[in-house]
């Protein structure tokens, strides 16, 4: 197993030095994207609906979150139900954005793929998203974020 998260690690510090280059012109860094991509799905999100759906410390949400607000993808509104809370939207840039942001994970997951069949990709595909939710269940279990 140590294998299987040593190489985990490296596809995953890899892609983040690629998102870095790719997204040099867009003004964000390689973790922003992913916070993007969920708040475009899922306009009007709490930060702490947001740290459930992505398996990130809830500041972690609010760090990164305050950053794109800063850089004009994202604005926090009033809940009208509830004041308390602040509801997250993306703006027409990050909505520009997401074009970029796809056409990145689109080249980074051919470059990762290079070499398969369409069966071994498919196969890639499926275990790893049994790696996924066994990760996902066992984070449930500790009492951690949950979608």
């Amino acid at each position: 197993m140590a294998t299987i998260m040593r190489n985990i690690g490296e596809i995953w510090r890899c892609a983040n030095l690629f998102r870095m280059e790719e997204y040099e012109e867009l003004g964000i860094g390689s973790y922003q994207d992913s916070y993007l991509v969920d708040i475009c799905k899922h306009p009007g999100v709490t930060q702490e609906q947001l740290s459930k759906i992505m398996y990130v410390h809830k500041s972690n949400v609010a760090r990164q979150v305050g950053s794109l607000e800063e850089k004009g993808f994202v604005e926090r509104r009033p809940d009208p139900s509830d004041r308390r809370n602040l509801l997250l939207y993306p703006t027409e840039k990050a909505a520009a954005a997401m074009g970029r942001i796809r056409e990145a994970h689109a080249a980074w997951r051919e470059l990762l793929l290079q070499g398969f069949s369409e069966e071994e990709r498919e196969l890639a595909g499926k275990y790893l998203e049994r790696l996924a939710e066994n990760a996902k269940r066992a984070e449930g279990r500790r009492g951690g974020a949950q979608k």
